[in-house]
């Protein structure tokens, strides 16, 4: 560990990401186009309209496995804090990035986001068990199918908004994508976004 870099993100933990966000991709963007049949044309993305339909749920259920794997590793750290209270409330004052409270690896938001996300993938991948062809929906009455489909629109729709989120709150913070993409942050990022998970880290370095 350089002094002025903190290692944030090892190289295993980053290829589990991008892999959760390449089927993410695959997986919305082929979902579009069933949905809408002016979108038709995006199930493209893996090759055919037919492909699109015999690949789509593998890449859901890799991409539920992989995030399982994100999930294992990173539940302790977006328990819910008493800290958490205190930068939801200035949360006006986070708006203009400007950082509040002592907080740990993550924050309320980025807290929020790691909930909501496996809340929808749960959800999608139990209603798509029920509607996949021809693997499981013959075992399912009509109603219950249909049921389904509205559970997996749903959860798929509010997937979508949970990763925007990610995405553009990865953007606006700078130094973030750089954690993502290379593994390491700066002294100066960790202190002033994550002040707590930053002493924690430098207390354990040897003197």
């Amino acid at each position: 560990m350089k002094r002025n870099r903190i290692q944030r993100y090892s190289a295993p933990e980053r290829i589990n990401h991008w892999i959760v966000a390449l089927c993410f991709i695959f997986a919305t963007v082929s979902g579009l186009g069933f949905f809408f049949p002016s979108l038709n044309w995006l199930m493209q993305i893996l090759g055919t309209p037919q492909l699109a339909r015999l690949l789509h749920p593998f890449i859901g259920t890799v991409m539920f496995f992989a995030f399982l794997l994100m999930f294992f590793r990173y539940w302790r750290h977006n328990l819910p804090e008493r800290e958490d209270l205190l930068w939801a409330k200035n949360i006006h004052k986070i708006a203009l990035n400007e950082e509040v409270g002592d907080t740990g690896r993550y924050n309320f938001g980025q807290k929020c986001v790691f909930w909501a996300a496996i809340a929808s993938l749960l959800l999608l991948l139990a209603s798509g068990i029920v509607i996949w062809r021809p693997w499981f929906a013959d075992a399912f009455s009509i109603p219950t199918i249909r049921l389904a489909l509205l559970v997996h629109s749903v959860a798929a729709v509010g997937l979508i908004i949970v990763i925007m989120v990610h995405v553009y709150a990865a953007l606006w913070v700078k130094g973030t994508l750089t954690a993502m993409v290379e593994g390491w942050v700066t002294d100066r990022w960790a202190h002033k976004h994550h002040p707590r998970w930053y002493r924690t880290l430098r207390q354990r370095q040897p003197k």
